[in-house]
């Protein structure tokens, strides 16, 4: 089962939703590209975005699941809380399914609603108020029917953190991942270079756990080795990873900073095409070290809908002066 804790909510209108569907109002439909057939609505729906942070250390990752705790679970408890709608009729969607332990500072996704509303703050500030600390709500906005958290991306930026020190920082261990072989962080760089372009990633994929294949041929935009002291910061963008693609080049580029491979054997690897070959040189790190920081969408896609409330950031507390003064 998933959990979380209950706290006073601001007040939020009760009204009664309409029957499941998935497609959003602002006319338009919301339809997986997979699929032929739309549903029609019986009444109009709204579309809602939002941007979410959490620490994935004690979560067995984002997708839905009801046997553990996994981040999509929590935020669809607190969305039906707040809603009064079935998990069915929210129709949520997460940009990327991140592993278990895995972090996000961007992870994007999409709910909906039969009705609009005036104000996005007091939905914003009830959402924050139910979930627990590892996991907050940094933005909700309105949507127009062709957003899609996941059929809009253009690109997505993962972090991988290196922790390069023979005694690790107690304060990065959920967020690092400890190398005490000393790394090149150059020759990293030059291999990384390699990776560079339009690629077949099989190499770099495990199996997937869903049904559906995916496309191999991703597009790897930049892949940046960052020093910050003893913290190697691992950044790459791409237009989409294969599953556990991102901790598999990574591990590989620890074996080049190692010095125990040369930074040529990624062309090697990569026109195998066989997961096998990887495992000759390279084990997979642990997922802890990896953050999805953010994703990019079709710019046509975040406009706001028209007649639309304002998009909610949060909002800061005041206190008003004390006209008695102290004695």
């Amino acid at each position: 089962m998933c959990f979380s804790a209950a706290l006073a909510l601001p007040s939020i209108p009760n009204l009664e939703p309409s029957s499941s569907n998935c497609t959003s109002n602002w006319s338009g439909k919301d339809e997986d590209p997979n699929k032929s057939q739309a549903v029609k609505l019986s009444l109009p729906t709204y579309k809602w975005r939002f941007v979410i942070a959490y620490d994935g250390t004690r979560f067995s990752g984002w997708q839905y699941q009801q046997s553990t705790p996994t981040i999509q679970c929590i935020l669809e408890e607190a969305l039906t809380t707040i809603t009064k709608l079935n998990r069915k009729d929210l129709c949520s969607v997460g940009a990327s399914r991140t592993d278990a332990g895995v972090h996000a500072l961007g992870q994007v996704g999409h709910f909906i609603t039969p009705f609009n509303y005036e104000t996005l703050e007091g939905v914003h500030q009830a959402l924050n108020g139910l979930l627990p600390s590892d996991i907050r709500v940094r933005e909700i906005s309105p949507a127009v029917p062709e957003f899609h958290a996941r059929f809009s991306v253009t690109s997505k930026i993962y972090c991988y953190q290196v922790y390069n020190s023979t005694i690790m920082d107690p304060f990065t261990r959920h967020y690092a991942y400890h190398s005490t072989y000393k790394l090149d962080a150059a020759v990293m760089t030059e291999a990384a270079g390699h990776f560079l372009g339009k690629h077949d990633f099989s190499a770099f994929a495990n199996t997937s756990r869903n049904d559906r294949v995916p496309n191999p041929v991703k597009t790897i935009f930049r892949f940046d080795v960052v020093e910050k002291g003893p913290l190697l910061r691992l950044e790459v963008e791409g237009s989409g990873f294969l599953y556990r693609q991102v901790r598999n080049m990574v591990a590989l580029l620890l074996q080049v900073g190692r010095q125990a491979v040369p930074p040529d054997i990624v062309v090697r690897i990569l026109e195998s095409r066989d997961r096998k070959e990887l495992a000759k040189y390279a084990l997979q790190v642990p997922p802890h070290g990896l953050c999805l920081e953010t994703i990019n969408y079709k710019e046509e896609h975040l406009r706001l809908p028209t007649d639309s409330p304002a998009s909610s950031f949060g909002r800061h507390h005041s206190i008003s002066y004390c006209k008695v003064p102290f004695i």
